[in-house]
């Protein structure tokens, strides 16, 4: 099997995904920074091909577009795909190292909470969705 081949269907499944769950992806660094340096919050959920991803961030990720608060956007870029999107989303996550996958919440173009990869792998779903609820319950309206 070509790994090419089968890289791209990972990355072509894991994009569909979250688009399916009403994220935006965002793939250069213009588009990021329309949806980051504007007025209100923002949920940007870093995705990558790695099985936490897969198993633990993008379910949770689908699951806060039905919590009772929100951000105003949801929004995602593709570690080691879109890298200038990528880069320029974390030029937001003053802060915190790379970390992928990873969710932020940034108000008016501000880091407020970031969900690291160490917050994410080796946790279950539900984990990952709670530290998400109390952040939106914080930021959100």
């Amino acid at each position: 099997m070509d790994f090419n081949f089968m890289i791209n269907d990972v990355v072509q499944t894991a994009r569909k995904e979250m688009e399916e769950a009403g994220y935006e992806s965002l793939s250069t660094p213009e588009e990021v920074e329309e949806a980051l340096a504007g007025e209100g919050t923002t949920l940007v959920m870093v995705n990558s091909v790695c099985g936490c991803a897969g198993g633990i961030a993008r379910p949770a990720a689908a699951y806060m577009r039905n919590y009772e608060k929100k951000p105003d956007r949801f929004v995602t870029v593709f570690a080691g795909q879109d890298k200038e999107a990528t880069e320029k989303a974390r030029s937001y996550f003053t802060g915190y190292p790379p970390s992928s996958p990873s969710f932020a919440l940034v108000k008016n173009g501000e880091i407020q909470r970031m969900v690291e990869r160490h917050e994410i792998e080796g946790h279950e779903p539900i984990e990952v969705v709670q530290q998400l609820e109390k952040a939106f319950d914080e930021y959100c309206n």
